[in-house]
């Protein structure tokens, strides 16, 4: 049973940093690309950041690039989302997400598979 559960968010003034981290049991993170979303009240899932399943390559939303950072620890299976100069605009919910390689753009959140319970991350101004 594929389990992801992520932590780390909470309240934070703007400017300020916070790290996310995502657990996951019951699936190996290098055989998978792993994806951060993020949803606020009354919007859509928006991509943030993934990470491939090689490790070697990481893609951002234009709205964090600069600013956010992924990574992975294959020896713990996480995967980490590094958020500095954090803006009111950040504020939302965040999920981790595994997505098949090969099964569509890792862009999309349709495409991911397995889901956290999401964290919240609230930066205030």
């Amino acid at each position: 049973q594929v389990q992801l559960v992520e932590s780390g968010g909470g309240l934070v003034q703007a400017g300020g940093s916070v790290r996310l981290s995502c657990a996951v049991s019951g699936r190996t993170i290098s055989r998978y690309n792993m994806g951060w979303f993020r949803q606020a009240p009354g919007q859509e899932r928006d991509f943030v950041a993934v990470i491939t399943w090689s490790g070697t390559s990481t893609r951002y939303a234009d709205s964090v690039k600069g600013r956010f950072t992924i990574s992975r620890d294959s020896a713990k299976n996480t995967v980490d989302l590094q958020m500095n100069s954090l803006k009111p605009e950040d504020t939302a919910v965040y999920y981790c997400a595994t997505h098949p390689p090969g099964s569509g753009s890792y862009y999309n959140h349709a495409f991911y598979d397995s889901w956290g319970q999401g964290t919240q991350v609230t930066v205030s101004s």
